[in-house]
């Protein structure tokens, strides 16, 4: 069946008018004419069915269906640049993977590991990009997921098989500066402390405060951060106690930036896995990077 696919020169023209708001500046940066954009873009619409532009006297803009083309042509074309490099780079040689992954666990634990696969495998590249949450494999360029999260948050993933690494356990840690004589805290002492929230984990403190058997009213409350990277920040600078993967600040444990707040640690409901999409052969440079994580996880 042939693909009702759009020109390439035309999303070009497209994506950079729609960048510039103007079709002759997006002529000036292709190094085409005024008309000739127009033109391609006017192609586009045609093919569509859609208006991509409202253009009046003072000038042009996008409509809401414009802007939301924009977006995903700018994202496609951008992977298409991608693929090429990479292609001209290995002179096709080469093998590349492109990842999502948790922003956090990314940079303190994955990459720090890195160098032991790219020695294993040196023809072979590795990309990353920041995904928090589960998505369509078919609508991204992604190989495949390292994701955080409960088994049912697994099983809802649409598409996808995942391969478990390992559980995540939670630690209350802070700035030593806040423990007087470096005396940890009990439960309920840790309760008069501010505590530091992960913004999308809201009940994390509750369910910790749970499993020790204390009553903690003040568990929700508190500064909320979006990402564990700004809560290691956060507990560095003094700003209070934060309920933190223990595989997430090894290097600030060991350097005693921070300290256990509560010897307390948890096995918390989420885990990590390696999140793909269910195909009939897997890449071979993906098999190769499951088998790495499997050694990873033991060490």
């Amino acid at each position: 069946m042939r693909r009702k696919l759009p020109s390439t020169q035309s999303l070009i023209c497209f994506e950079a008018a729609a960048r510039h708001a103007s079709f002759t500046k997006a002529a000036q940066e292709l190094a085409l004419t005024q008309g000739a954009v127009s033109r391609q873009v006017a192609a586009l619409e045609d093919m569509l069915g859609v208006a991509l532009f409202k253009r009046g006297q003072h000038g042009m803009q996008l409509t809401h269906a414009g802007q939301d083309y924009a977006r995903q042509v700018c994202a496609r074309l951008d992977g298409l640049e991608r693929d090429a490099l990479d292609l001209m780079g290995g002179q096709g040689q080469n093998e590349s993977l492109t990842l999502a992954a948790v922003p956090t666990f990314a940079s303190r634990w994955l990459i720090p590991r890195l160098p032991s696969f790219t020695q294993a495998f040196p023809q072979n590249q590795i990309h990353i990009e920041t995904r928090t949450r589960p998505f369509m494999f078919s609508d991204t360029g992604m190989d495949a997921a390292l994701y955080a999260g409960t088994p049912a948050q697994v099983a809802q993933w649409a598409g996808t098989q995942a391969t478990k690494l390992f559980d995540e356990e939670v630690i209350p840690v802070c700035s030593p500066s806040l423990l007087k004589k470096d005396k940890p805290l009990t439960p309920e002492q840790l309760m008069q402390m501010p505590l530091l929230q992960q913004s999308t984990r809201p009940e994390a403190w509750r369910q910790w405060f749970d499993a020790q058997g204390v009553d903690a009213p003040r568990a929700m409350a508190g500064s909320r951060y979006e990402l564990f990277s700004m809560q290691v920040a956060a507990a560095r600078a003094g700003l209070g106690v934060s309920l933190m993967p223990t595989l997430l600040i090894s290097a600030e444990l060991t350097s005693g930036e921070l300290v256990v707040a509560c010897k307390r640690p948890m096995t918390g409901l989420r885990a990590y896995y390696l999140i793909e999409p269910q195909v009939a052969q897997p890449r071979e440079i993906l098999r190769h990077f499951k088998d790495w994580l499997r050694q990873q996880k033991r060490r």
